[in-house]
């Protein structure tokens, strides 16, 4: 098995397991111990370093758990949508690596849907919509289609 695999299922395994109830109630369980403890060592120093050094370090290591999650998250949401667009045939692919754009181009192009979210408001056919590409020329179009289906 590669450290690659490795480390893959175990951050998988991590994951799953600091998200569930039992991780909360370890957690939960070790907090009320600690504090029961308090009294025995005197509220003392070590005894608050203790829980400080604790949770520290697992914070420190679950920022990565997390990361790493997210990462594979947002990829696969990108997929899924990224396969959306590449099957519709009415959306502009020029939009399927959009996420890779600058933060500018992105704006840039926020700006147009907003415009082109004001046009489909004043469009009396909720079936109808617009590509970056040609949005007064789809849409045209579309309604054309869409007036043919009715009749």
């Amino acid at each position: 098995m590669s450290t690659k695999n490795f480390f893959e299922k175990f951050a998988n395994s991590a994951t799953t397991f600091t998200g569930s109830s039992f991780a909360f109630m370890a957690a939960l369980a070790i907090i009320i111990v600690w504090a029961a403890t308090g009294p025995v060592f005197q509220y003392s120093e070590t005894w608050q370093l203790i829980i400080n050094t604790g949770t520290t370090i697992i914070t420190f290591l679950m920022v990565f758990l997390i990361q790493k999650a997210q990462n594979k998250d947002s990829k696969a949401i990108q997929i899924k949508l990224n396969e959306l667009i590449a099957a519709n045939k009415a959306t502009s692919n020029r939009i399927v690596n959009i996420e890779n754009l600058t933060e500018e181009e992105l704006d840039q192009i926020h700006k147009y849907y907003e415009k082109l979210s004001t046009e489909a408001e004043e469009d009396a056919d909720l079936h109808a919509s617009h590509s970056i590409d040609a949005a007064a020329k789809n849409q045209k179009e579309k309604s054309e289609y869409f007036q043919s289906k009715k009749e």
